[in-house]
């Protein structure tokens, strides 16, 4: 199937949701949910593939944890699913109705986008999250997947397409673009005449690239080079479960922390314990000059390693002698996704969370949290970095849109 049809359907399908009401849409995604649970086995079974070829081709193991399929994380799919359900639906909400002087009542209704695209990498559960969000919101939704997860997608998809068809429902409100060719993806991201919205997620390079080649609206996402900032007042317990949650937990996604910045007065008492636990994770340390005295095993930090996003088993570790200098030092290399402080210094968090330019601030706080199914959003279609529009974590209302509503009575203008 070329992509004009993919676009077309998409349209036609797209007509059809708009015209459901949220029951329906409720009851399909229960649906879903229950069928993604059910098919698991055959999920993993697609999975394996994909992961058996990662490893072939040495992908890291940030990435292979991105791609891994379980049984757990098919019922966190699930459960997001039904998570939306259970939200208002923001499509039809009139806000803002007011009376004009010559008797026009003006508003804003909430609308669909439309057609919405999806290009991402190695990420299996963004294909249950892209549908359920936009069949929320009905938008028709055209995904393409990296290759590295292609057969996981396929059997996802199949999977919530199955669902539809024994519902009754237009199938096509999903779509996967199974050629993985470099140039299809280029084409796609002119598909102008039928999709409205484009949003990658992935790392910089495909961000990047789309940016750079699309003519549809873009929604930037994902990339993330986030920073912990350990105060001087900061519980130095409390500091280190933070960050090695932060750094650990999962070293793929884009809510890890890739920077440790620390105040130079307490970086003797934090850093030596601190780089033991991390070393017992495997962690590579990059330090500066003042940290590495305090970091067994270490390596010098370069330039670069300030603004890199490694998805790896890396932290950068930075001096400073003052929050200031903090603020200043993550406001120039940080990419606008997730930062936080740990203090007890009432004013230093304030200033922290006032300063710091990012879709998400946290004061006390593992940067893990950013994430839509934490930030009660049901699930996410991406966390947008940029400012228009949209920013942090993408939920229902983020896809959709307004469009003013006007009653008169015969009104004509003079």
């Amino acid at each position: 199937m070329n992509l004009n049809e993919i676009g077309a359907r998409a349209k036609k399908a797209q007509v059809f949701l708009a015209k459901m009401n949220c029951t329906q849409k409720n009851e399909l995604l229960i649906k879903c949910a229950d069928d993604l649970v059910k098919n698991a086995a055959g999920l993993i079974k697609a999975n394996d593939i994909d992961m058996e070829n990662g490893r072939k081709n040495n992908m890291s193991q940030g990435l292979l944890d991105r791609l891994c399929l379980t049984e757990e994380r098919i019922s966190g799919m699930a459960e997001g699913l039904k998570q939306l359900a259970a939200l208002p639906d923001p499509v039809g909400e009139v806000t803002g109705m007011v009376k004009r002087p010559n008797g026009l009542m003006i508003g804003k209704k909430r609308v669909p986008m439309g057609v919405i695209g999806i290009i991402y990498e190695a990420r299996p559960n963004v294909t249950a999250d892209a549908f359920g969000l936009c069949f929320k919101t009905s938008n028709a939704v055209i995904l393409k997947g990296g290759s590295d997860a292609i057969n996981s997608t396929k059997a996802i998809v199949d999977c919530i397409r199955r669902s539809l068809e024994e519902a009754s429902l237009p199938v096509d409100a999903v779509q996967l673009i199974t050629d993985t060719n470099r140039e299809t993806t280029k084409e796609f991201m002119r598909l102008t005449e039928y999709v409205d919205l484009l949003i990658p997620r992935g790392g910089a390079g495909l961000i990047r690239t789309v940016v750079e080649n699309s003519t549809i609206p873009v929604i930037e996402t994902g990339t993330g080079n986030c920073h912990i900032f350990v105060d001087e007042s900061a519980d130095l317990d409390m500091a280190a479960d933070i960050i090695i949650n932060a750094k650990t937990q999962r070293v793929g996604v884009c809510n890890a922390c890739e920077s440790l910045v620390v105040h130079e007065k307490i970086a003797d008492k934090l850093l030596p314990a601190l780089s033991a636990k991390l070393r017992e994770k495997n962690v590579e340390l990059r330090a500066d000059d003042k940290a590495f005295g305090y970091t067994k095993d270490a390596v010098h930090a370069s330039e670069e390693d300030w603004g890199k996003e490694y998805l790896d088993y890396i932290l950068s570790i930075k001096t400073v002698s003052s929050v200031d200098e903090a603020i200043e030092h993550i406001n120039k290399y940080n990419t606008g996704h997730s930062e936080a402080i740990v203090t007890k210094d009432y004013f230093n968090a304030q200033k922290f969370l006032e300063e710091v330019d990012a879709a998400a601030v946290y004061a006390n706080a593992s940067t893990r949290f950013t994430d839509g199914f934490e930030f009660g959003l049901g699930a996410e279609i991406g966390i947008s970095t940029q400012k228009l529009h949209a920013r942090g974590p993408m939920g229902l209302e983020a896809l959709t849109t307004t469009k003013y509503i006007i009653y008169g009575d015969g009104q004509i203008r003079s």
